[in-house]
């Protein structure tokens, strides 16, 4: 992929704070998880049905990793996902029923089971 897919940079703040150099102000970036209350996260995350829906769909992990960008003066934001993605594309299972927290099909409690996960297909996680 050529740089000229990329749009310009309009703030490289984060970035040169990383790699210390000095910037004008202490760039503030934002976690995901402090977005959920947003109502534009909570409209997307209807739009795309399900946590895993939106964890899952690229323009709706998109959208709802650049919204506090959108709201707020922040200089960065954390890429929206989910670490219990990983896992699922082992082949655990997960789902997220109302109310309650994510639960897996399979459970990983001995060497065997270990040795039943699957390494994740790249080509279908793109």
């Amino acid at each position: 992929m050529s740089d000229a897919s990329f749009a310009s940079l309009q703030n490289d703040s984060f970035l040169r704070a990383c790699l210390r150099q000095a910037t004008d102000h202490t760039p503030v970036w934002l976690m995901r998880q402090a977005g959920r209350y947003l109502p534009e996260y909570r409209d997307t995350r209807a739009k795309a049905g399900s946590f895993m829906g939106l964890a899952t769909n690229v323009d709706c992990a998109t959208e709802v990793t650049l919204q506090p960008l959108e709201r707020y003066a922040l200089d960065a934001s954390i890429l929206f996902s989910d670490i219990l993605t990983v896992p699922d594309a082992m082949g655990l299972g997960l789902s997220f029923a109302l109310g309650e927290g994510p639960k897996f099909e399979k459970n990983v409690r001995n060497e065997a089971a270990v040795n039943a996960l699957a390494v994740p297909d790249m080509n279908k996680l793109r």
